[in-house]
C-alpha cells in the first residue's frame, strides 16, 4: 500500500475530482483536494504532497501559474501531472516549459492516471 505518499489533486470539476480521489484512495494514497490553484497552494505550502495532478483551467489561479509558483517560488521538484481538454497543444507545452512533469488529455483513463502515479512515486 502507499499510505505515506500524498497526492494533491486540484480540480475544479467536482464529479471528476471525487472519481479521482475515491480511484487513488483505493489504491492506498492520501488524498488531499483543491477545487481551485488558491486552495492547491495553501496545500502544497502546508501539506508537501509528493505529488501533484492539476487540471489547467481553475478558478483564482491557474494550473500553469500553479506548477510555476512550485517550481520558481517555493523551488521544489514535485512530480506535477497536468491535465486539460485535448487540443490545446500551446498550453501543453507551456506546462512543460514551466516544469509539468507529464501530461494526460481529458477524458483520460483513471487506470492510466494510477500507472504514471505509481511511476512518478517509485
Amino acid at each position: 500500500m502507499n499510505t505515506n505518499k500524498k497526492v494533491l489533486i486540484a480540480e475544479d470539476n467536482s464529479v471528476f475530482l471525487l472519481l479521482l480521489k475515491f480511484r487513488l484512495q483505493k489504491e492506498g494514497y492520501t488524498i488531499l483536494t483543491a477545487t481551485n490553484g488558491k486552495e492547491a497552494i495553501d496545500l502544497i505550502e502546508d501539506q508537501e504532497p509528493h505529488i501533484i495532478l492539476t487540471d489547467i483551467m481553475m478558478p483564482f489561479i491557474s494550473g500553469l501559474e500553479l506548477i510555476s509558483y512550485v517550481r520558481n517560488k517555493l523551488k521544489r521538484s514535485t512530480p506535477i501531472i497536468v491535465f486539460s481538454a485535448a487540443g490545446q497543444e500551446e498550453i501543453v507545452l507551456k506546462a512543460f516549459d514551466l516544469g509539468a512533469t507529464d501530461f494526460m488529455s481529458k477524458p483520460l483513463s483513471p487506470n492510466e492516471l494510477i500507472i504514471r502515479v505509481k511511476k512518478l512515486l517509485r
